[in-house]
């Protein structure tokens, strides 16, 4: 669409959307709407007339406009404009107006003037300060006097040709990141279509696990069960078996699971509608786990279930992580990173942090109704052969939390 007719108001009525779905729980455009809404309340508290978006999960955030995320994120070739005042602006990575057709949050297409070395090549500055020019006129156009432009993320060359206008670039990440943090009920449908289509993914490896069968091919059922359901892709490749179970972060392998591993796993899984459902569990490859297997479940679970019932809502960060479970001394120097972390398209704020790293990674903030939040735990001795990696997914309500996963725990373990 044209600017001039952006200006003048004439805003295309769009209904219904470049994501194809068949039945969608909720009115898609609704949720769209309010996503657009939270973005500009998060602007107008920062006092920034322009949003500047790089980051895919903000542009999807913005608009629900989706092309290659995945590969977009490696380059700087697609973002979202939002003027407080004005029209979303969608620039994309070629002119493909029709994977924003109907969208109701984008009033503008425009292709992106790409920057990217790979690109650009000895275009770049050429091409980032077209680019730079573009935006300069929109925050003169919607903007006036105000010059405040906020991004999420960007690289320094285009960076300082958005300041050679005259722009003040101030942080926009916090500002995508608190609006993000607070979903709709509407939202937390669409959350709940693709937990399902996660909890489907991990019923599938559990009936593929048995000896032989090597961690990547175990993971496999789980993209081709997200694929298959209306999922996009994961985010991680997060399972390990036996002794790389310990610690924690290493990916799957070609390593063949054998009897009596553990095998530890972390879903990481962005499902329908773009939705991030993340849950860990693990399992046992066989029928009865040895007693230092039920030690350390039965502390991961009691972890899980003792940081849930601490979560209220109005409750600040630094209290709900002084009232979370104490992890004992042999289990510390492994613990996972972060107690709890907040979740949406993707891992988001806030994220609670220890009490032994208060002092020097925390923040503050406030747990809030419409948080979904994501509470983890990794157990394994420093040394030892094996760990276990629980994680549960959690609504904050007015009054408490509500599971989002109905993904069993082993408790005959306990």
């Amino acid at each position: 669409m044209p600017i001039e007719s952006v200006r003048s108001g004439r805003y295309a009525a769009r209904q219904h959307g470049a994501m194809e779905f068949s039945d969608p729980p909720v009115d898609l455009d609704g949720v769209r709407r309010y996503r657009l809404e939270r973005l500009r309340a998060e602007m107008r508290k920062e006092g920034v007339s322009g949003l500047l978006l790089f980051d895919q999960i903000n542009t999807r955030y913005a608009t629900d406009a989706t092309n290659m995320q995945v590969w977009c994120s490696h380059y700087e070739t697609r973002c979202v404009f939002v003027a407080l005042e004005g029209p979303v602006v969608l620039y994309d990575y070629a002119n493909h107006p029709h994977l924003a057709k109907d969208l109701p949050g984008v009033d503008e297409y425009r292709v992106m003037p790409s920057f990217y070395f790979f690109s650009a090549g000895s275009h770049c500055e050429a091409r980032a300060r077209k680019f730079a020019a573009e935006i300069d006129d929109l925050m003169r156009t919607y903007g006036g006097d105000d010059r405040c432009l906020g991004i999420d993320r960007l690289s320094f060359m285009p960076c300082d040709a958005l300041r050679e206008t005259g722009l003040i670039l101030c942080e926009g990440e916090g500002i995508a990141e608190r609006a993000r943090s607070v979903k709709s009920d509407e939202e937390l449908a669409l959350m709940r279509v693709s937990m399902n289509a996660c909890e489907a993914a991990c019923h599938a490896m559990q009936q593929a696990l048995q000896p032989g069968v090597t961690e990547n091919a175990l993971w496999a059922r789980m993209h081709e069960t997200n694929i298959r359901m209306g999922g996009e892709w994961i985010e991680t490749r997060l399972l390990s078996s036996g002794p790389r179970t310990n610690p924690w972060f290493r990916e799957c392998s070609m390593r063949p699971i054998e009897t009596g591993d553990l095998v530890s796993f972390d879903t990481d899984l962005i499902g329908p509608y773009g939705y991030c459902s993340d849950v860990s569990r693990s399992w046992l490859c066989g029928d009865r786990p040895s007693d230092e297997q039920r030690k350390l479940y039965a502390a991961a679970y009691e972890q899980i279930e003792t940081n849930i019932g601490v979560l209220r809502p109005g409750r600040t960060l630094h209290e709900v992580s002084n009232d979370c479970w104490q992890i004992p001394p042999e289990y510390l120097s492994n613990r996972y990173p972060s107690l709890m972390h907040g979740v949406g398209l993707a891992d988001e704020y806030p994220s609670i942090k220890h009490q032994v790293d208060l002092e020097a990674k925390g923040y503050e903030g406030v747990v809030s109704p419409g948080m979904v939040i994501c509470v983890e735990s990794f157990i394994g001795v420093e040394g030892g052969r094996e760990g276990v990696k629980l994680e549960e997914q959690v609504i904050i309500t007015d009054s408490g939390v509500e599971r989002m996963s109905s993904l069993p725990f082993e408790t005959d373990w306990l």
